[in-house]
């Protein structure tokens, strides 16, 4: 059912939404400039003297980039919430109330990962604050309205449905996004979305360039952790288990024996860090943290994300299709944490099943762009062969076949003579870009 209209809701929270304004101090000669000078590779720019000679000192001049925002005042100390990406690296910020009283306004803290920011202002008089909903209860199909301030024009009310729940666009790794065909433009970052309660529901942060009516927003129960952590302590912190995961695919499941989508595949364990401190190792399957079941990558990182430092969680896997339990410490997440690798070298072989396989020579590695450090790599594989057929790539490395561990060419021609009655092979391999994947051959 169409509301009859719109304007009670409007006239209730639009004093609360706020306009916000932001200079960022750029140096380089000005977006013309930077435009010529723009290289995609790293590589050196080769018209840099030309520019130094002919516009001399304009190269080192700074010039003052302005954008605009939205966002909404929380409480009556001046708490205004709006997206990230609206106040990076402004050198000023300014917030505009609905009576057009404009105020300096101070970063309280920042959260890139979720795109959101946390300002404060100081004003005499009192606020007006918007009242926090619960974006769990939204439903498909359910009215929605969107308060912001679209190319600069203030206080813009539009209106619309929530069109999907749970959406993954690729901005980070805490994406749980609301989509709704309100309009969404550019100016409307960081203002809220509102139920037919006046309710704040979801922080509008994205829009998709090339289609019209879809727009996206932080779901409020996510960012209701975020400010309550930005407001008392001005950063996020973020609970880590230590583990590089990917989701389970059915071949997967089906070379390990468990359920398909149920669990997620351990890739890697961090040295030092508190997965391999409690013992979990690469290729066991998390099924279970503190009894509540994972199915996937993202809600696990999203539910270790939300445990705090220091506490104890109990992690269910299964390792070779047995179930281990393993006591954690969680630690603070680094997002900068990565893998350390090395590359042994060995000799060069032949795959009878039409691969060509050699030893992770560094030189190899190199050519294949890839740093694990143990397996077998395909280097070539022939046509109308079993291996084509099953979709082996050259730059695959093979880490296992039917369970058993690859680790050298011997290994890898011990394996294929061990199981040479089988009619069917299952490849454990490591694909850059893609992760751990099994592959069947038919003989």
């Amino acid at each position: 059912m169409i509301p009859a209209s719109f304007s009670q809701l409007a006239e209730s929270v639009s004093p609360a939404v706020v306009n916000i304004r932001t200079v960022k101090t750029l140096k380089g000669g000005g977006p013309v400039l930077r435009h010529f000078q723009r290289e995609p590779f790293g590589r050196e720019q080769p018209f840099q003297d030309f520019f130094e000679r002919f516009f001399g000192e304009e190269m080192q001049r700074e010039f003052k980039q302005p954008s605009l925002g939205s966002g909404f005042i929380i409480d009556r100390e001046g708490h205004v919430v709006t997206n990230n990406h609206v106040i990076e690296d402004a050198d000023q910020i300014k917030v505009k109330l609905g009576d057009e009283k404009e105020f300096d306004a101070q970063v309280v803290g920042r959260d890139p990962s979720t795109d959101l920011a946390l300002l404060k202002i100081k004003a005499a008089q009192d606020l007006p604050v918007v009242k926090l909903g619960d974006s769990a209860q939204l439903k498909i199909g359910q009215w929605v309205v969107a308060i912001g301030s679209p190319f600069g024009l203030e206080r813009t009310v539009t209106a619309g449905i929530v069109s999907a729940k749970g959406r993954v666009i690729g901005s980070g790794p805490y994406d749980d996004f609301i989509q709704t065909d309100a309009s969404i433009n550019p100016g409307n970052s960081g203002g809220p979305l509102i139920n037919m309660k006046g309710e704040v529901v979801g922080i509008n942060t994205a829009i998709v360039a090339s289609g019209q009516g879809i727009g996206f927003a932080i779901p409020i129960d996510l960012a209701k952790g975020i400010i309550a952590q930005l407001k008392s302590g001005g950063e996020v912190t973020r609970g880590w288990l230590g583990v590089a995961i990917q989701d389970v695919s059915p071949e997967m499941a089906d070379y390990y024996g468990v359920e398909a989508k149920k669990g997620v595949f351990v890739a890697d364990v961090f040295k030092g860090d508190p997965a391999e401190a409690a013992g979990i190792r690469p290729k066991d399957i998390i099924v279970e943290v503190n009894g509540q079941k994972v199915e996937t990558t993202r809600q696990l990182t999203s539910l270790v994300a939300n445990i705090p430092v220091g506490q104890a969680v109990k992690v269910k896997v299964l390792r070779e299709g047995q179930p281990k339990t393993f006591q954690v410490k969680i630690a603070k997440r680094d997002d900068t944490k990565t893998a350390a690798r090395g590359e042994p070298p060995e000799k060069r072989g032949e795959d009878p099943l039409g691969l060509k396989v050699s030893a992770l020579t560094p030189e190899i590695a190199q050519r294949f762009a890839i740093g694990e450090t143990a397996g077998v790599i395909v280097t070539d594989v022939q046509n109308g062969t079993p291996a084509e057929e099953a979709g082996v790539r050259a730059g695959d490395l093979i880490k296992e076949i039917n369970h058993t561990p690859v680790e050298s060419v011997a290994d890898y021609r011990a394996a294929l003579k061990k199981f040479d009655k089988e009619k069917t092979l299952q490849l454990f391999v490591w694909r850059k870009n893609a992760g751990f994947l099994v592959l069947k051959l038919t003989k």
